[in-house]
């Protein structure tokens, strides 16, 4: 009787224990509120991967070709793999698929300076929730944007990927961006972190900033975007800050981020960026892509030894696993490769519109006459965006100036079209003798303009009753511009000074479009225009967008986010910049992962290539412009309008640290209009003080107001806003004073001011990110 009894409890204890068993298996199968037992159910090898990304997705047999690649996945314990794209302006990834009869075409949003200068958050968030929607219902988990390094100078490769030179603008539009993007409950992934302003050499170059800049202007618009939209997950940058790589800087990442912002989620690394995978992970950068088998052996091989603590690798697996469960994959979601093309094609149309700045106007805009003269090649061949991974996707189409023009009842005069055509056509053999690259991360070459002899003139004139030239400018990944691409071509020169001249002779005017990337060279020959209307590039519906505006359907709204200044050179930071790197191979070393001990190290170190000194220091464009009275081209802020606005009955109040500003706007001309309102605040003795003139502080956009109408616009600024920070004190501080509240409509246009008494504010930070050298900064 014992044994039976001794038996049955053996084989009760053995259920017992296989249910427990049972229940454990259960229990680690992934869920939201369960990860921390999940990781610790993981062995370490899986950990190891786990940081670790999948590759990129280039092959034809890839689930989706075309894309940036995916994270590990653990069938037994639930974890999914998830999946990750570029660029900037949507979803991009292989329009076909091998064996497969239907087409994957994302909508071509707009670049991301055509948004920034709508100056108007909701239209943010509208291109942010199209692509996080698109990136949903094509299968996509992950969106690797927004790209919002500032500009600081005009030819950054990468400038169109990016929105400003001022933080407090390319972190609201950047916000606003997240926010949209992940309302779909698509993930973000804000880059690159930080202080990643040139594309030369950029996978060694160290940027070498003051800790009040890095504070003040490179951090200052990830802090605000962090604050405002809490993305799920930031990319880290190629460069190294002041010593380290930014992918292995744990005062940066981890001290900064972590400590002082209370940012939560996943970092991830721009794809094969730094040189030490453990170095990494101690640092807090989360995961690797698209990951290395050299970098799985060092980081297993460092957790064996204790080089590199559990508790790190732990607290990395987790963070990735909060990111994880929150996306479509591990939620099952059916996609339907379906999303509203449509809608978001409408999108496209009206911030396009809403993002092209109108320059000069000396009264032919809006177009009255119906014949139009199109020249320059770029009229033909219209450029929606940049190249590189943050560039355009691949899209259906790019409607055409052509197209657009018809649609609004223009009649284009034909003549030009055959012309440049046929030039357009030559240039490509001329240019690409064995047939146009399919990939390359750098623009492709730009066909030179065709000249006309005056009879050819003559026709146009008699056949149109306006010109209009386009001039194109494309940048992309991998490479700075040159100096000279800040300057117009000879060709170009030539052409608008011959077409001018011969419409002008005959009382006809000429309009100049700037389908551009960054800013260039226009002081030195608009005066030999009507009209100059920067329309940047806005993505599929471009010609639309354009047409909208030079009609006067659209009123024109946008506003420059930087500054257009005279020649190059003029800007304090120019001197500090890459602009004449004959090597253009540079930005795109090691991109592929190759050995970095195959760096030549004997030669010299160059500047500018090998380290760039951020000598201008907070004194970054309007900045500097502002507070040393250089002369610009057009001042941050600008843009005219086909109407008239007025800003009366300017009010400021302040309760518990908080400012209200209050302003009437109202629309004094005959056109209906909406209008950028911008609140600029000066600091008392901000010369003796090493500030600057003044800085944006906060704006907003009316709605469309009709003739005679007024809105009460209502912006908020609180006293920690209005904080410089205090590297003797390694805190932010706000100085005790009367400060100004200015309503502007350019950073060189002040319209209303008044003032109001601000109290001390200070607030203590880690003393970290010192440059290693002294750098010989600018002070006013």
């Amino acid at each position: 009787m014992r044994k039976s009894i001794h038996q049955i409890s053996l084989v009760i204890l053995a259920v017992v224990a296989m249910c427990g068993y049972s229940l454990r298996m259960k229990a680690q199968q992934l869920k939201a509120e369960n990860i921390d037992e999940v990781v610790k159910a993981m062995t370490l090898e899986e950990k190891c991967h786990m940081v670790l990304g999948r590759g990129m997705h280039f092959n034809d047999e890839a689930k989706f070709p075309g894309t940036a690649g995916s994270t590990f996945s653990i069938a037994r314990l639930g974890v999914p793999e998830t999946y990750c794209a570029d660029s900037q302006q949507g979803l991009r990834m292989n329009a076909t698929r091998a064996w497969d009869h239907n087409d994957y075409y994302p909508t071509d949003f707009v670049a991301s300076m055509t948004l920034a200068s709508t100056w108007d958050r909701e239209a943010a968030f509208k291109v942010g929730q199209g692509i996080g929607n698109e990136v949903r219902e094509f299968g996509l988990d992950w969106i690797l944007s927004p790209a919002m390094n500032l500009i600081r100078n005009p030819l950054c490769g990468r400038n169109h990927e990016y929105y400003s030179e001022d933080p407090y603008l390319s972190g609201t539009i950047a916000a606003g961006y997240v926010n949209g993007v992940q309302s779909e409950g698509t993930a973000a992934c804000p880059k690159h972190f930080v202080a990643n302003n040139q594309e030369t050499n950029r996978n060694n170059n160290v940027s070498q900033v003051s800790q009040r800049a890095l504070r003040e202007i490179y951090l200052k618009a990830f802090e605000i975007m962090v604050k405002e939209s809490n993305p799920w997950t930031i990319m880290t940058s190629y460069n190294k800050l002041n010593g380290p790589y930014a992918v292995q800087n744990h005062d940066l990442l981890t001290t900064i981020v972590r400590n002082e912002w209370g940012w939560k989620g996943m970092y991830v690394s721009d794809w094969n960026a730094g040189d030490d995978a453990v170095a990494a992970m101690l640092a807090g950068n989360d995961m690797l892509q698209p990951g290395q088998d050299k970098q799985y052996q060092a980081i297993l091989e460092a957790a064996q030894s204790g080089k590199l603590p559990m508790e790190v690798i732990d607290a990395n697996v987790k963070r990735i696993l909060e990111y994880v469960v929150k996306t479509h994959n591990f939620k099952g979601y059916k996609y339907n490769n379906e999303p509203d093309l449509k809608a978001h094609a409408k999108v496209v149309r009206e911030v396009g519109a809403d993002g092209i700045v109108l320059l000069k106007n000396s009264g032919v805009l809006p177009l009255v006459g119906k014949r139009v003269a199109l020249f320059g090649c770029t009229s033909y061949d219209w450029i929606s965006g940049g190249s590189g991974f943050g560039g355009t996707s691949v899209g259906h189409y790019t409607v055409s100036l052509i197209e657009g023009m018809r649609s609004v009842g223009y009649e284009i005069y034909k003549p030009l079209i055959a012309a440049y055509t046929q030039h357009i056509a030559a240039e490509e053999k001329r240019l690409f003798p064995n047939g146009r690259p399919a990939f390359s991360l750098m623009p492709p070459a730009r066909a030179d303009e065709k000249q006309f002899t005056a009879d050819e003139l003559n026709a146009a004139i008699e056949g149109s009753d306006v010109a209009i030239i386009s001039l194109g400018r494309k940048s992309g990944e991998a490479a700075d511009r040159s100096e000279s691409d800040f300057y117009l071509k000879d060709g170009e020169a030539q052409l608008i000074k011959a077409v001018s001249d011969a419409y002008h002779a005959k009382g006809k005017q000429v309009v100049v479009l700037l389908d551009i990337c960054s800013p260039i060279d226009v002081a030195s020959w608009q005066n030999q225009v009507d009209a100059l209307v920067c329309t940047w590039q806005g993505g599929q519906e471009s010609g639309f967008s354009v047409a909208d505006v030079l009609s006067g359907k659209v009123n024109p709204s946008g506003k420059l986010p930087m500054t257009f200044q005279i020649k190059y050179g003029d800007a304090y930071a120019d001197k500090n910049f890459p602009a004449n790197v004959d090597d253009k191979t540079l930005g795109a070393m090691f991109m592929w992962g190759y050995d970095k001990d195959n760096t030549p190290k004997e030669r010299q170190l160059q500047a500018n290539i090998d380290f760039t000194n951020y000598e201008e220091d907070i004194y970054v464009g309007y900045r500097y412009f502002d507070s040393f009275s250089k002369p610009v081209a057009y001042p941050f802020g600008f843009g005219l309008s086909y109407t008239t606005f007025a800003y009366e009955n300017l009010s400021v109040s302040e309760t518990d640290g908080v400012f209200t500003v209050k302003v009437d706007v109202k629309n004094t001309g005959n056109k209906a209009g909406r209008n950028v309102v911008e609140l600029f605040v000066a600091a008392p003795n901000s010369k003796q003080l090493n500030k600057p003139e003044k800085e944006l502080r906060n704006y907003a956009k009316t709605s469309l107001l009709k003739p005679g109408q007024t809105e009460t616009v209502i912006m908020l600024v609180k006293t920690e806003d209005l904080a410089s920070f205090n590297e003797k004190a390694s805190a932010w501080k706000t100085d005790a004073g009367v400060y100004t509240f200015m309503i502007c409509s350019s950073a060189n246009q002040i319209e209303v001011q008044t003032s109001a008494k601000v109290k001390a504010w200070t607030k203590k930070v880690n003393n970290v990110m010192k440059p290693k050298l002294k750098l010989n900064l600018l002070k006013r």
